[in-house]
C-alpha cells in the first residue's frame, strides 16, 4: 500500500492509502492531481529508504512542484525554509533544559509555558 496526496493549487486538499492499481482504474473527474507521498519520510530523511518528496504529505501541505517536495505551511513570518530538510526553522533554537515552550511571533523568542 502506498500513499498519495490530491493536491489542488499547490495546496494537499486529502490524503489517502491505496494499491498503485488502484489510481489505473480511479475515475476522479475533479481538479487537482495525485502524488505520492512516504509516511516514513520527515525532515528529507528516511529510515530504511531514500527519501521521498521532503516530508509525508498533510492536508494543507504545500506541493512545490519545482522542487518536487512537500512541506508544511510557514507556521510564523520570521520562520524560513530549510530547503536541505523542507522544515520550518526559528530564528532562535528550541532551548533544551527540559521545559516546554510556544514561540511568541511579537518578541520572536521561545516562552516558556
Amino acid at each position: 500500500m502506498s500513499h498519495y496526496a490530491k493536491v489542488l493549487n499547490g495546496i494537499v486538499e486529502t490524503v489517502i492509502v491505496a494499491e498503485e492499481d488502484f489510481f489505473k482504474i480511479l475515475v476522479d473527474t475533479s481538479p487537482g492531481e495525485w502524488i505520492q507521498t512516504s509516511y516514513n519520510t520527515k525532515g528529507n530523511q528516511h529510515p530504511n529508504n531514500t527519501p521521498l518528496r521532503g516530508n509525508f504529505a498533510g492536508v494543507g501541505f504545500i506541493y512545490d512542484k519545482i522542487n518536487d517536495v512537500f512541506y508544511e505551511q510557514q507556521p510564523y513570518p520570521s520562520w524560513k525554509l530549510d530547503k536541505s530538510t523542507w522544515t520550518w526553522i526559528s530564528p532562535i533554537e528550541y532551548p533544551t533544559d527540559g521545559k516546554s515552550y510556544d514561540w511568541d511571533e511579537s518578541v520572536k523568542n521561545w516562552i516558556a509555558k
